[in-house]
């Protein structure tokens, strides 16, 4: 009877502290702490929801691990043309392994809610484009955005795309903005004192006043803007610019160039920087610039949680970063960043560096003006696709103008609401001259996607879910006359090429007379702008090992030129 009345105590006893727990502790007393449940841990905000890593097997639960950008193109025939030997048969790894670099305190610190639950080698990280459940987690995004684009909009854009008849800003306007921007920071010149300022100080008025050029042997006139301005921003720029690279930070966000996939200029320009002896300095108070070295394509591959609708982590990541270096060194606090530059080709790069990065130089590929573009500071990177990282050029070129008998071409995933529309208007067989697809039709002697941008006159570049597409670039490597379908769109370079020169610029509202703009183009001006196209792919080229005037080297130049016309 004795031990029935203890026995009943207990269970009263632990009954009553259950209740107590949960109702004034939320169960919390003999919970363990984040650090005892997981190797690695941050202190986000409150309001920010610890987001952990998943491991592999969570991150494969979907049908097909092909990579987005061949699955988007898969009935195109471009992963026949490009991916050669046991390239093709890459398939997406697992991500348990992604924090095995990741050793010291500093860089653990970063990582918020992450946890590692394998040895495997950080080289099985696929190096490929985003994996087949990568357009479901652009959506997700962008339907959790709740900041209006339009507030991130400086009022001069504003006063532009309220009084375009079409809401869009041209190409003409943006040159406008630009100049805008130069005109603003003239006052500024007092201010600037140490050596690295008169330098850029130098150099500005230099750009602005540079010897006449009428002919170049290397540079056709008519592709830029300002040609003479354009050659000595250059030439300045090979021989006083230095870049100060972080090495602080590890693997796999930071110092880990990508070289493979759409998101591969990021990757390549990481890499040919991180290498040239020509512009960076170990001395940072030599340095015109700081390189903020980390991967926009591994933040969301190894960070991002499918479902969770938030980027939030990401951001507290890169802040995690920002706060690291800039309570180490003064470089950042001295100028709030403006004199750092990063280049991120994910989509969502803008909003990801939206919060904390708003300073800096920001090189993107998801260049669009209704989403808080800032010209005179933001550049625009380009998109390529680098499906074979050892052979760059891989099939470069297309067919003379004389056996290109397609009138236009395109092929690719219905991403985003523009492509159902051009599907809509000119797919199947409405017009034997408009090839447009979703899918190249498989069946034998049909040509491949390569095939087709290599025998048509037009290659139609419309946007996916954001303005960007590396169409535009595989269209100058194929010779073709890109036709760019994207309202706000900032094309590369545009503060230095002419765009207008060698590519056809549609607005998104006039698709269904598409036809009739393209013909409407004289055989003569086609030919011309078909020859302009050759000419400018030089700048949209990467090699191995970097090229006067390659792509590297214009990329390193519109954040150069952005930098001296801040001073």
């Amino acid at each position: 009877m004795k031990l029935l009345r203890f026995a009943g105590l207990v269970f009263i006893f632990i009954t009553t502290f259950q209740f107590v727990n949960i109702r004034y502790f939320g169960g919390a007393i003999f919970s363990l702490s984040s650090q005892d449940k997981f190797p690695v841990s941050s202190s986000i905000d409150v309001s920010t929801e610890l987001v952990r890593t998943l491991s592999g097997p969570e991150r494969l639960n979907f049908s097909s691990s092909r990579s987005v950008e061949v699955d988007e193109e898969e009935s195109t025939g471009l992963e026949e043309d490009h991916v050669i030997g046991s390239d093709k048969n890459d398939t997406v790894q697992a991500h348990e392994s992604f924090i095995e670099d990741v050793k010291d305190k500093e860089t653990l610190d970063l990582l918020p809610g992450t946890r590692s639950s394998s040895n495997e080698s950080y080289e099985k990280i696929v190096e490929d484009a985003e994996t087949a459940f990568e357009n479901t987690r652009k959506v997700e995004i962008l339907e959790s955005k709740t900041d209006p684009s339009v507030d991130n909009l400086s009022s001069e854009v504003k006063k532009f795309m309220k009084v375009s008849n079409s809401g869009v800003v041209s190409i003409t306007e943006m040159m406008n903005l630009l100049h805008q921007s130069h005109t603003s920071h003239v006052s500024l010149k007092l201010k600037r004192s140490s050596t690295v300022d008169q330098e850029l100080l130098y150099a500005r008025t230099q750009i602005e006043n540079p010897p006449l050029i009428e002919n170049d042997p290397l540079l056709h006139t008519p592709l830029y803007w300002n040609l003479s301005m354009f050659k000595r921003s250059y030439e300045l720029m090979e021989n006083k610019l230095k870049v100060y690279v972080y090495r602080e930070g590890k693997k796999p966000v930071l110092h880990k160039p990508v070289l493979k996939g759409i998101y591969a200029s990021e990757g390549w320009f990481m890499k040919q920087l991180k290498s040239s002896r020509t512009f960076v300095t170990k001395n940072p108070r030599k340095a015109h610039l700081f390189y903020l070295p980390f991967s926009s394509k591994m933040l969301e591959e190894t960070l991002y949680v499918p479902g969770s609708h938030s980027d939030q982590n990401l951001i507290q990541f890169l802040k995690n970063y920002l706060d690291m270096i800039s309570s180490k060194y003064n470089f950042w606090n001295k100028t709030g960043g403006s004199d750092h530059f990063l280049v991120a080709c994910h989509d969502w790069a803008p909003s990801e560096t939206r919060q904390y990065m708003t300073k800096c130089i920001r090189a993107l590929c998801n260049s669009d003006v209704s989403e808080g573009f800032v010209f005179g500071k933001d550049v625009a990177l380009p998109e390529t696709t680098i499906l074979v990282p050892r052979r760059p050029l891989r099939a470069l070129g297309g067919k003379p103008v004389s056996q290109r008998q397609i009138l236009a071409f395109f092929a690719g995933g219905m991403h985003g609401y523009l492509r159902p529309l051009l599907l809509q208007n000119w797919g199947g067989n409405r017009d034997p001259d408009m090839k447009i697809f979703s899918e190249i039709p498989k069946s034998k002697g049909k040509k491949s996607y390569m095939e087709y941008m290599k025998s048509s006159k037009y290659c139609i570049c419309p946007k996916g879910h954001e303005v960007n597409s590396p169409r535009v670039v595989e269209a100058l490597f194929y010779e073709c006359v890109p036709v760019i379908i994207s309202d706000n769109f900032v094309p590369p370079f545009f503060e230095v090429l002419n765009w207008e020169s060698f590519a056809v610029f549609v607005l998104e509202k006039d698709i269904p007379d598409l036809k009739n703009i393209l013909v409407s183009i004289t055989e003569e001006r086609y030919r011309e702008m078909q020859m302009r196209v050759k000419m400018v792919q030089k700048h949209f080229l990467w090699h191995s090992k970097p090229e006067r005037f390659d792509i590297f080297h214009m990329i390193l130049h519109s954040i150069w030129y952005n930098r001296v016309f801040q001073s």
